[in-house]
């Protein structure tokens, strides 16, 4: 049951708004969630998993905001249909559209991708983005305002060979990203992307819970750390509100570094080699 905050609760940069979180049942999509919330907004959260959703969405509730879980398999357009026409009737109409599912699915060599699975890679990463923005989109910029937050992934920046199925549906988001910004700024609508790079969720604990593995990540990454999802919930959240109102177009990299740097062994590797001055 989804009660009505009362006007004292929860007065932050999004009061008043209504957020839609794709693939919102962990990781960066749970704490976008989340810290959206903190800021205000009501917040709807979508994936696959029912129980992980209301787990999320009694967190939202948490902070004094409406939740909603809302079950939808992003690479079926009617269940898109059927989902965001829910959270209409429900919370109403969407201002902040958060597209955080997606995922590599597999690793191979681009000689050895079958056609099938190079769709599905694109049904889940980049179709999906397209028909979430064109369904909620066309609502934002009858209203004149809105955000649509797009979360790619480092891989547009520094291109990973056997996940490049995911690296160019991800490219794909990126220009998609900087078009609709062109087609929605005149009616005040607001459209960025983020691109994570070492994030510790589930998708990467292969690497988190291996040391040898995780040192080898972090070598990559200046700042020497993984990152949490919330260091992208933040981010999202500063994209979603006022205090960005004259950035659109963009995308963000939220990876310590990563994609400005060599590895941390080579660096020392030429310092050591470089002449004294």
């Amino acid at each position: 049951m989804n009660e009505e905050p009362s006007a004292a609760q929860n007065q932050g940069p999004l009061t008043g708004r209504i957020a839609l979180v794709t693939g919102g049942s962990r990781g960066i999509g749970a704490a976008c969630a989340v810290r959206l919330a903190e800021a205000g907004a009501d917040v709807a959260v979508l994936g696959r998993s029912l129980p992980d959703l209301e787990e999320v969405a009694d967190q939202v509730r948490e902070t004094g905001r409406r939740g909603l879980a809302v079950t939808c398999d992003v690479t079926r357009a009617e269940q898109i249909e059927a989902a965001c026409t829910r959270i209409e009737d429900e919370l109403g109409s969407v201002d902040i559209l958060v597209n955080n599912a997606g995922g590599p699915r597999f690793q191979a060599a681009l000689l050895d991708v079958r056609t099938d699975g190079w769709q599905k890679v694109f049904d889940l990463n980049l179709t999906s983005t397209l028909l979430f923005c064109q369904r909620l989109g066309r609502g934002m910029a009858e209203r004149g305002s809105g955000s649509i937050i797009n979360v790619s992934s480092i891989a547009v920046h520094a291109p990973w060979p056997a996940i490049a199925p995911y690296g160019a549906a991800k490219a794909g988001m990126r220009h998609l990203t900087q078009a609709l910004a062109c087609e929605l700024g005149p009616a005040g609508v607001r459209v960025n992307a983020v691109s994570p790079a070492w994030i510790d969720t589930d998708i990467n604990t292969a690497y988190t819970r291996d040391p040898a593995l995780s040192e080898a990540a972090l070598d990559l990454v200046p700042l020497d750390r993984w990152g949490h999802p919330d260091d992208v919930a933040h981010a999202v959240v500063f994209l979603a509100g006022p205090y960005s109102g004259f950035i659109t177009g963009t995308d963000l990299p939220i990876d310590g570094g990563f994609s400005v740097s060599m590895p941390r062994s080579t660096r020392e590797t030429l310092d050591r080699a470089a002449p004294s001055a």
